[in-house]
């Protein structure tokens, strides 16, 4: 009712009902929950200047469970909300995020879709949450995963390492195919784009052979190996330099040197030691000809150093042996699939120490033990509610509850 420029919901006051027209007047009996005038939404109960026998309406949504995920739902008698737990977000706590990130003990957190997460352990941590301790002696690593991301050791700098090193280390691949294409084993160099005259020193795999390559700051010297003997199921590196002059033996094939080109002879890197792979910060790092694209795949073990003739070998790290920190890396031959039970047909997939249930359609949740709602994006068929609207599952179905301004059973009028 429209009288003297104001807005009356529900009856016109009796002192206004003068200005009708004989008759009685009846006023409107229901819930009015959203009100809008010209395009601007008005507050019906913080807005309204006067009123009376006014209650709040029951809003009885709860009653069709629509909160996701475990999330509880709460009505106060004008509107409903649903109280989400700690991995999840949105009206109806459809949203998987790391915001509010689930995984233990510092462990990256990685939105494997709108609805779940997968926990990529930090070193000495196994499980879906990152929550087990493991130890680590001989480590094991994955490769870049499915997500991007390679699985690493990041060790203090190698001091003294500017005139004279020597390394060695075994090694055993996880698979004969794609763990020989393209692999790094480990690397350290200066911070930069990999340009001509940023130093670094690198080792890896490519085609079935071990390339080891180093810079000190005037070219790129580089040794290649014969194909590696596959019967073989521990292979052994042992690699050095003296000024320019490097060379590498591997396994029981012939020692092979080079000779850096230039003058330069001291080789500057300010880097960790990465071994396996690398931060997904740290790419920039590698050189960019002989860079290699993926994290090595398989057991690294037994790695040693020494930086001159007089000094005995010692592992990486400050401690001795102790990484500054690393990213899904297991304990070589164990598996922590086998501590994993995934239900409903998902299956176990492991990247070192990180573990996780990849679920069939249909199912959700860290083992695979929920199921996906209609109201759900992954859902097959999606639901069809349009222009902002919000799905509500129902017993039988879903409906859609229309923003202001639309309208119909998907709000797909205006």
């Amino acid at each position: 009712q429209i009288t003297f420029g104001s807005v009356f919901l529900g009856k016109v006051p009796v002192h206004e009902e003068v200005h009708r027209c004989a008759g009685q007047i009846y006023g409107y009996k229901g819930c009015i929950r959203d009100f809008q005038v010209n395009h601007k939404e008005l507050f019906i109960i913080d807005e309204a200047l006067e009123g009376r026998n006014v209650e709040n309406c029951n809003v009885p949504i709860c009653d069709y469970h629509p909160c996701h995920n475990g999330g509880t739902c709460t009505s106060d008698e004008e509107n409903w909300y649903c109280e989400c737990p700690k991995l999840y977000t949105g009206k109806l706590c459809q949203f998987a995020t790391c915001d509010e990130n689930p995984c233990g003990n510092g462990a990256t957190c990685f939105p494997k879709s709108r609805q779940d997460v997968v926990c990529l352990c930090p070193y000495g941590r196994s499980g879906i949450l990152c929550s087990d301790a493991i130890n680590i002696t001989q480590p094991s690593f994955s490769g870049t995963d499915v997500f991007g991301y390679t699985s690493f050791l990041a060790y203090s700098t190698i001091p003294d390492i500017t005139f004279y090193y020597e390394f060695r280390l075994k090694f055993q691949l996880a698979n004969y195919h794609s763990a020989l294409q393209d692999n790094l084993i480990f690397f350290t160099g200066q911070k930069g784009q990999g340009l001509n005259g940023d130093d670094f020193l690198e080792l890896g795999l490519r085609n079935g052979r071990a390339v080891y390559s180093y810079n000190l700051g005037s070219g790129t010297a580089t040794i290649i190996s014969k194909p590696l003997d596959l019967t073989l199921n521990i292979h052994v590196i042992h690699l050095g330099r003296n000024l320019q002059k490097g060379w590498m033996k591997v396994d029981d094939q012939k020692n092979k040197t080079v000779i850096s080109p230039g003058r330069l002879v001291g080789l500057n890197v300010f880097s960790q030691f990465y071994l396996g792979g690398y931060r997904e910060y740290t790419p920039e790092l590698l050189p960019k000809g002989p860079r290699f694209k993926n994290g090595f795949q398989g057991c690294i073990f037994d790695v040693q150093v020494r930086t001159s003739l007089n000094q005995g070998f010692k592992s990486p790290g400050t401690p001795e042996g102790h990484p500054n920190s690393g990213r899904s890396v297991g304990q070589c031959k164990d598996s922590p699939c086998s501590l994993i039970k995934c239900r409903n047909g998902g299956k176990c997939r492991e990247t070192g120490s990180t573990v996780y249930c990849d679920c069939l359609t249909g199912w959700k949740g860290a083992f695979c033990t929920e199921t996906v709602s209609v109201c759900e994006p992954e859902h097959d068929p999606p639901h069809l509610c349009q222009q902002g609207s919000t799905c509500v599952p129902l017993p039988n179905g879903y409906t859609c509850h229309c923003p202001l301004g639309t309208t119909g059973t998907y709000c797909e009028q205006g």
